[in-house]
């Protein structure tokens, strides 16, 4: 696999995970996709040219072992794609500690330590581009979500400040904001004249695959908003 370029793909079991490492496998990518654990990975079988890894992103050791298997597979990333995170509700008073830790950990600091091996690996590549993932939640600061607005606005903030960081080395930060997404889970939990209006996985996959691309060249330090119809 010398001098092969690859995209990496972390939470890529997640709602939109699997039509992420779609979008970039039908152009013909190889794609490293990064899960939790084994059995999740089972959610990407019959997707050609996929390289499964497990690593625990909240921990900056497992992270940076992640991209060392990454080095020894003779892989050059030419794009970093941060899906992991997850919602978890309640207002600032009421939130327990241990949940505000799990939501900041599950949508921050999985994006920071990525970011944080990620990029060199991607500078010393040539250049390419990082794509993270935050929420309409971060725009607004709506009540009931304190913790998971807190994170995804802190990972605005984040791609803002790694993308002045790495302005002259090639490689691109950007980050897509969803407001609702129309995955299975929120199927499960959100009315029907919510997700009616939803952004559909492959339409959120056809965005990051874009600011992965050349086309996109002009675009670093961007917060684009994917809200699909929900505006208001």
């Amino acid at each position: 696999m010398d001098d092969a370029r690859a995209v990496v793909v972390c939470g890529a079991t997640g709602g939109v995970g699997p039509a992420v490492v779609q979008a970039f496998a039908s152009s013909g990518e190889t794609v490293i996709a990064v899960s939790h654990t084994e059995a999740d990975l089972a959610a990407l079988k019959g997707i050609e040219s996929v390289i499964g890894e497990v690593a625990d992103l909240t921990k900056a050791e497992e992270v940076e072992g992640l991209w060392k298997r990454i080095d020894d597979r003779g892989v050059n990333v030419r794009a970093l794609v941060n899906l992991t995170g997850g919602w978890r509700g309640g207002d600032l008073i009421s939130t327990a500690p241990e949940d505000y830790r799990f939501v900041i950990d599950l949508n921050l600091t999985t994006t920071w330590f990525s970011c944080r091996s990620g990029a060199p690996r991607l500078v010393a590549s040539g250049g390419g581009a990082i794509v993270n993932v935050a929420s309409k939640s971060a725009l607004a600061g709506g009540a009931g979500e304190a913790a998971y607005s807190v994170a995804k606005a802190a990972v605005i903030r984040l791609t803002q400040v790694l993308a002045e960081e790495l302005k002259d080395t090639g490689v691109r930060v950007n980050a897509i904001v969803p407001a609702v997404i129309d995955t299975p889970e929120n199927r499960e939990s959100l009315p029907e004249k919510i997700i009616s209006k939803a952004a559909a996985p492959e339409d959120i996959a056809q965005v990051v695959s874009y600011l992965c691309n050349e086309d996109s060249a002009l675009i670093n330090g961007a917060a684009i908003p994917v809200f699909g119809r929900l505006l208001g």
